[in-house]
């Protein structure tokens, strides 16, 4: 994850290492923690949060994390003693945050519990989604082997993780387009059905009659 080179927590930053995250530092725009290219998490203190609550700061910063990244997270470190502000205000914010700026709300009670949740959520978006964490603006200059990933990973069934096993067993994309169905399931999680997919993917001929076809635009 990238974490804003000002948050410079040394108690969760040693819990973050504990649990091996790898962490890269840098100065966010917006937010605390990079997750992926769509999350964000935002970190605040109890007293942080009613203070950004009372001087009228909060809902700013919440627009801001909303309209850089698709799933804004704001994260109330501390425990249930801590908070001094009226229940129905503390209430009222947290669902003026999900209602109207989209900001889902997480409590933690320390250091410990916002490391875990931190980790977890990263698992979820890097490992089980399969998204990086990127700046917000950060113009991406892809290599040729990006590419490569890029291209065979938007064949269905197959994504970045399998993109990159093909890639390595066959070293090119030609490599991957000649090699025959057996030769293709002897790479890790690809099996019969999904060899016939990708060799009736990358062979067929093309043809724009009976379709609407509408070609894929990549950003960069």
């Amino acid at each position: 994850m990238i974490i804003d080179n000002r948050e410079r927590n040394a108690e969760l930053l040693d819990r973050l290492t504990g649990l091996r995250v790898e962490m890269t530092f840098a100065q966010l725009p917006v937010g605390d923690y990079v997750i992926s290219d769509r999350m964000c998490v935002e970190r605040k203190t109890v007293k942080d949060f009613e203070g950004s609550i009372m001087n009228a700061r909060l809902f700013d910063q919440a627009d801001r994390l909303s309209r850089g990244f698709g799933k804004p997270i704001l994260l109330i470190e501390g425990a249930e003693a801590d908070f001094t502000l009226a229940p129905n205000v503390i209430l009222g914010t947290v669902v003026s945050l999900f209602a109207d700026h989209n900001v889902q709300v997480i409590r933690s009670a320390c250091a410990d519990e916002t490391a875990a949740v931190l980790a977890k959520l990263a698992e979820r978006e890097q490992n089980a989604e399969e998204r990086l964490p990127r700046i917000v603006g950060q113009k991406r200059a892809f290599t040729n082997a990006q590419w490569q990933a890029l291209i065979l990973g938007t064949i269905p069934g197959v994504g970045p993780k399998l993109a990159k096993s093909l890639l390595s067993r066959f070293r090119t994309i030609s490599g991957v387009v000649a090699a025959s169905e057996d030769e293709l399931t002897e790479v890790d999680k690809v099996g019969k059905k999904k060899a016939k997919r990708i060799r009736e993917i990358l062979n067929a001929e093309f043809s724009e009659e009976g379709q609407d076809f509408k070609p894929i635009i990549i950003k960069t």
